[in-house]
């Protein structure tokens, strides 16, 4: 059999002529033990000139084959029929593979495409396939492979079938045929287009009945409930009950096709989370116990109360640095809360619509100023709106205008401090690898606790004559 698999460049030569009605040439002679490099100038050709019909032949044939095909072609065509094979086809032929050529290919694989076909390695293969990649490839595989503990992609299989929209009926059914000696499901077959974004789905009662030479894309059906990868469990679970659906597609915020969900298991997943959950309420969950040691609590606890209260500090700081202007006028200590409590209202609202964006991975890296400069101008606009409100209320309370003035440009100041520091800490913390989650709403508060009592009491200062 290892010398018959020598042959494979010449058996895809003839299959590709039968199927394209190419002209292949003339075909050098066959002899037993010739190199496979004879036809090496003729393969180049058909994958330079027609990637997706050539990749199209090689889901006809062995995998042993395939492999064989690619070791007489440059790592760069090779990878560039890989990507238009089905990631999950991609996946077995890598994990056959001998090692010298996995490191070749995947030096040329697109992130995206690096971690699809990483999703449908064995276990057992995915340790040796990222040692072949580079630290940019592997942060980035991570990237789109880290989802949320409680959500739809960390319990989806990528046991699917999915097939190019110019797929014809006849070649599918092949290629299910030999699929299913792996005992891979068939209920459903998804249709894709060459970046592996979702286009449709076909029911195989549909596909048997269906004309040989018909496309993939004739007979889908292009309304098609999915779930997306970061969407909470309980809520797919929902959803797939109401809709009495065994199994839907799982994909991401591009509509790229990740893996495939069973309602039987979310269902038992779910069940057993509500089980979790009432253990948490009577403190059976966490690391600190309602009765855990007291040492071991304040190990907990201890740490982040330090770091609160150098933050406090801070904050009051700014306050004595202006003790003189409120022992003269006093009604000011009266509006600090307020300063204080707003600002952080105005953070916190752009601190969360960071952190799920960023957990939700809608933010690319490029668009993190255009994000800031949004944010910032959000809280400008709702500083205004605010400022205003408290400017008519603080002089309606001690019939000053200028006090209105003074609390109104600090609400302004303090809001747009806001709306700056809550989208920009943690794109920040991302950039420089530290967990966004850990510590953002600490440095958050101080930053709107320090600008906002600075912004108020200096303009205190500036009015001074009129707010005596």
């Amino acid at each position: 059999m290892a010398d018959l698999r020598r042959f494979a460049p010449l058996r895809f030569c003839l299959i590709f002529r039968r199927k394209t009605d190419a002209k292949c040439g003339t075909i050098p002679a066959v002899r037993v033990g010739m190199e496979s490099n004879a036809f090496s100038p003729l393969l180049q050709s058909y994958f330079e000139h027609s990637p997706t019909q050539a990749a199209r032949t090689l889901e006809t044939m062995d995998e042993e084959e395939v492999v064989e095909v690619f070791k007489v072609l440059p790592p760069e065509l090779a990878a560039k029929a890989i990507r238009e094979l089905q990631s999950a086809y991609a996946a077995t032929l890598l994990a056959g593979a001998n090692a010298d050529l996995v490191k070749e290919l995947v030096k040329e694989l697109e992130p995206e495409h690096a971690a699809s076909i990483f999703l449908h390695l064995p276990t057992e293969t995915r340790e040796a396939f990222l040692k072949h990649l580079t630290a940019k490839q592997r942060k980035d595989i991570r990237e789109q492979l880290t989802f949320p503990e409680d959500s739809v992609g960390r319990m989806m299989t990528t046991r699917f079938i999915a097939f190019k929209a110019d797929t014809t009926v006849k070649s599918a059914t092949n290629r299910i045929r030999s699929l299913a000696k792996k005992r891979i499901p068939t209920s459903y077959v998804y249709v894709i287009d060459s970046k592996t974004h979702l286009l449709g789905v076909i029911n195989m009662r549909d596909m048997l009945v269906a004309d040989p030479t018909a496309k993939m894309s004739d007979i889908m059906l292009r309304e098609i409930f999915t779930c997306h990868a970061f969407k909470d469990r309980e809520e797919a679970a929902i959803e797939l009950g109401k809709r009495r659906y065994f199994a839907a597609p799982v994909v991401d915020s591009d509509n790229r096709l990740l893996g495939i969900i069973r309602a039987e298991q979310l269902i038992s997943d779910v069940q057993e989370e509500a089980v979790e959950d009432i253990q948490r309420m009577f403190g059976a969950g966490g690391d600190e116990k309602p009765f855990s040691p007291v040492l071991f609590s304040l190990k907990q606890r201890l740490p982040w109360l330090h770091v609160n209260l150098v933050t406090a500090f801070m904050a009051a700081g700014v306050v004595a640095f202006f003790e003189d202007i409120i022992a003269q006028i006093t009604v000011l200590a009266v509006f600090l809360p307020v300063v204080a409590g707003q600002g952080g209202n105005g953070g916190a609202q752009s601190l969360a619509i960071v952190m799920r964006g960023l957990v939700m991975r809608e933010i690319p890296m490029d668009k993190s100023r255009q994000l800031i400069a949004k944010e910032a101008l959000v809280g400008t606009v709702a500083g205004l709106v605010t400022g205003l409100v408290t400017a008519l209320i603080a002089w309606a309370w001690h019939g000053n205008g200028y006090l209105g003035v003074v609390i109104g440009l600090g609400m302004i100041v303090t809001m747009f401090a806001a709306g700056l520091a809550g989208s920009a800490i943690p794109l920040l913390m991302r950039r420089f690898g530290l967990d966004p989650a850990q510590c953002s709403n600490i440095i958050l508060t101080t930053v709107t606790d320090v600008v906002g009592f600075f912004a108020f009491l200096g303009f205190a200062v500036l009015f001074k004559s009129q707010l005596i």
